[in-house]
């Protein structure tokens, strides 16, 4: 097989699309329950904005569409992340091909996509908005090239399209079109490109894309701003010099901790060509380079401003998801005879995301066994089944305070309206559905009195409080024992109750 691949690479197009066909697979076998991320865009997939909050709406955007298409389900969101993913490795290694001469090391080079840990550990377990994000800076990498390499106004379209996609996915990604520009500058015949007429035409494109959360944005600056930024900070109580400290030591061990992985494995494949690729340089290793470190110093900088203490991993992969396009230019540039290497470097990346993939799906089943048990150990489908069968029917309208339940019970009640007290980004729901399902987590043996919150909204929306007395349910946890449960309280009010509470 190994063989097969060093002889036709194109043949791990077909290897990658197997890998992401795996995982969605694995998936949707393991738990029907879902992570943070997933609940949220199971929730938020009910209404479209043209904004959220902190995070752009591109792939709320996309989740929404599907959901309209088939319903909101697990599948349709698993299937939208991977197949993002996928098209990320796909264009990468289109782009790949513009700047390669040799297929295998184009090859080499999508795969190496696949080395990088918020694509084969923390997308599996529960990423969203950063996986959008991938797929633009691919898709503007394939671009770009072709705008560099062939120009033509759609090579300069799709670029600007790639942009404006990339903006509505993640703010940061604005550093990575800025840090191309500048880098192809130096380059006298390759700055004629920037310097084209077509260029307006790409920013056209890339405003038009971008326009309508923009205005949002103008409207909403503070709820747009603050997720991030917010999360950077950690230790504001110190002084500038001590925050200027923590926050260098954190961006270089996250881009240490995004790398390593990386270049351990290109170091094991051609480890006895190390010195040889270190001296290699070429015009596109040149460009190539110059992007990544104007993108890690432009974070520098970002974090020094803002006197952030916390930078994590998956921040800098737009960043970072450059470097096996970067050390595969460098071995082109140093005229290394191929021979086997693609089928080594496969193997060794198959060994390592396939094992990381089943790490990740055994845990949920493995983990009870010692009695932990994670979000999707939560038995929510067998609570919804459960409320059907004692009440004879579904709801029309459930109302929780906690953006985990209300996007799993969304998934498993696609007629539903799912809605939560104080939210200001979203639509004001119709309180005047009935059946409505009042729910949120309780303890076993515990009093079951109603959280303020809801209180507070079923106040507010005039539905009388007298009379609901509320009820517990405990269920097994999936893969759990039967003596360990987890328990949901409940307050149900009946289509008859739909005139007193108007």
């Amino acid at each position: 097989m190994l063989d097969t691949v060093n002889r036709r690479p194109d043949t791990v197009f077909l290897a990658v699309s197997g890998y992401f066909l795996l995982c969605v697979l694995l998936r949707l076998a393991v738990s029907n329950s879902l992570e943070i991320d997933e609940a949220e865009q199971a929730f938020l997939s009910q209404f479209l904005q043209l904004g959220y909050g902190p995070q752009p709406p591109f792939y709320n955007w996309l989740q929404y569409g599907l959901g309209q298409l088939f319903g909101t389900s697990l599948a349709a969101m698993t299937v939208l992340k991977n197949g993002l993913l996928f098209l990320c490795c796909l264009f990468y290694g289109l782009a790949a091909r513009l700047v390669l001469t040799d297929r295998r090391l184009s090859a080499i080079a999508m795969l190496g996509v696949l080395t990088l840990p918020p694509v084969f550990l923390l997308a599996q377990r529960d990423l969203s908005h950063t996986v959008a994000a991938l797929f633009a800076v691919s898709l503007f990498l394939y671009g770009f090239l072709l705008t560099l390499t062939r120009p033509s106004l759609s090579s300069y379209l799709l670029t600007g399209a790639a942009v404006g996609i990339g903006v509505i996915s993640k703010y940061n990604f604005v550093l990575v079109p800025v840090a191309a520009i500048i880098a192809v500058l130096p380059e006298r015949d390759l700055r004629a490109r920037i310097f084209d007429w077509r260029v307006l035409a790409a920013i056209a494109v890339a405003c038009l894309i971008a326009l309508p959360h923009g205005y949002w944005v103008l409207q909403n600056l503070d709820s747009a701003s603050s997720g991030t930024l917010n999360e950077m900070k950690e230790r504001e109580v110190e002084g500038r010099l001590l925050q200027a400290t923590h926050g260098v030591l954190a961006l270089a061990s996250a881009i240490i901790g995004g790398s390593v992985v990386t270049l351990l494995l290109f170091g094991l494949v051609f480890r006895t060509k190390i010195g040889a690729i270190w001296r290699a340089e070429s015009q596109w290793t040149r460009v190539v380079g110059r992007m990544i470190l104007l993108c890690l110093f432009a974070v520098l900088l970002i974090v020094l401003g803002v006197s952030a203490t916390h930078v994590r991993e998956k921040w800098l992969v737009l960043f970072l998801v450059l470097l096996p396009l970067y050390l595969c230019l460098k071995i082109e540039a140093a005229n290394i005879d191929l021979s086997g290497y693609l089928g080594r470097f496969l193997l060794l990346v198959g060994i390592m995301a396939v094992g990381a993939l089943v790490v990740v799906s055994a845990r949920v089943i493995v983990r009870p066994w010692y009695g932990d048990y994670s979000r999707l150990n939560i038995p929510y489908g067998a609570f919804v089944e459960a409320i059907a069968q004692g009440e004879g029917q579904q709801p029309a309208l459930v109302l929780t305070g906690d953006k985990q339940l209300a996007g799993n019970i969304r998934t498993q009640l696609r007629d539903a309206l799912v809605t939560m007290p104080n939210l200001s980004n979203v639509p004001a729901p119709d309180m005047s559905k009935r059946p409505l399902l009042v729910v949120w987590r309780g303890e076993e043996n515990k009093a079951l009195a109603t959280p303020e919150i809801l209180k507070n909204a079923l106040k507010a929306f005039g539905i009388p409080e007298t009379g609901r007395n509320p009820r517990s349910v405990a269920l097994p946890y999936l893969y759990g024992h039967d003596s360990q449960r987890y328990a949901f309280n409940y307050i149900w009010i009946g289509e008859q109750d739909a005139v007193a509470g108007q």
